[in-house]
């Protein structure tokens, strides 16, 4: 074998490991805890809950009050790690049954979710060793404030937040179109697909949305105006009609939450050969 593809057979051997496998699936099942959490936080926010606890960080708060919390914070931070390999995985050698911009749309989006993954973990670790620290607004605005403050400030913050619109509409047309189907290795059952289809479609809503509280903020120079997904929610429960809106867009979040528990019995991974 030449050496270059020594690093690619090492990553398709530990991607066909049993404990490889095993450890995706706790991961992608503690991605279906937290996004339960959150549309259990989002329900409690329309009936005047705080709005910081409703985001992932809040979450994994949460998680950390139950009983065994800490062990199960453990659990939560090593299956984000494990996601995190996996899809870098996948970024660098993985998706070989595609050919040419296909693939590289995949290898990208794997790139993405790695962020993503990596983000949740950092959430978990913080919550583990400074429980009592941040609240579902501080990131995202010290962030904008950071960003607001260099050359060309504005137009860094407004491009993050068309980045985060064009994330959210790409998960609503994932939804729509059923293209998460890609990421199974299997069938599923007829209403683990729907649940699939209306969980891709909230979330793209809720992130389209906290997409455009960034723009919002380029555009008036005030970073107050950009947040996470609390933030986002909140919007929502501002409009009217917002209650019964929030609500419903808890039980969307929650039923991408149970599809995650379909995808961890049947992730595709596209170990390189």
């Amino acid at each position: 074998m030449p050496p270059s593809d020594l690093p690619r057979a090492a990553a398709g051997r530990v991607q066909r490991s049993s404990a490889f496998r095993w450890l995706v699936a706790v991961g992608l099942s503690a991605y279906g805890v937290v996004h339960l959490l959150i549309a259990w936080l989002a329900v409690l926010l329309a009936f005047g809950s705080n709005p910081e606890d409703a985001s992932q960080e809040g979450a994994l708060r949460q998680v950390a009050s139950a009983p065994f919390g800490v062990v199960l914070l453990w659990l939560v931070a090593a299956g984000f790690l494990v996601l995190v390999l996996w899809q870098l995985f996948e970024a660098t050698s993985g998706h070989r049954d595609r050919e040419g911009a296909a693939r590289l749309r995949k290898r990208v989006s794997s790139a993405g979710r790695a962020v993503i993954y990596a983000g949740l973990g950092f959430l978990a670790l913080r919550a583990l060793f400074a429980p009592g620290s941040g609240g579902g607004e501080e990131a995202p605005e010290s962030v904008s404030q950071g960003l607001l403050g260099l050359p060309f400030g504005q137009w860094m913050v407004g491009l993050v937040g068309l980045g985060i619109v064009a994330f959210g509409v790409w998960y609503a047309f994932k939804g729509v179109t059923r293209r998460f189907t890609e990421d199974l290795a299997s069938e599923i059952a007829r209403w683990g697909e729907m649940l699939g289809t209306i969980g891709h479609l909230a979330k793209g809503v809720a992130f389209t949305i906290m997409g455009g509280l960034f723009v919002w903020a380029a555009v008036t120079h005030d970073p107050e105006q950009a947040g996470g997904l609390d933030s986002a929610l909140g919007v929502v429960r501002d409009q009217p009609f917002g209650q019964v809106l929030l609500v419903v867009l808890g039980i969307g979040l929650a039923a991408f939450g149970i599809y995650c528990f379909f995808w961890a019995r049947h992730p595709r991974l596209t170990a390189p050969t």
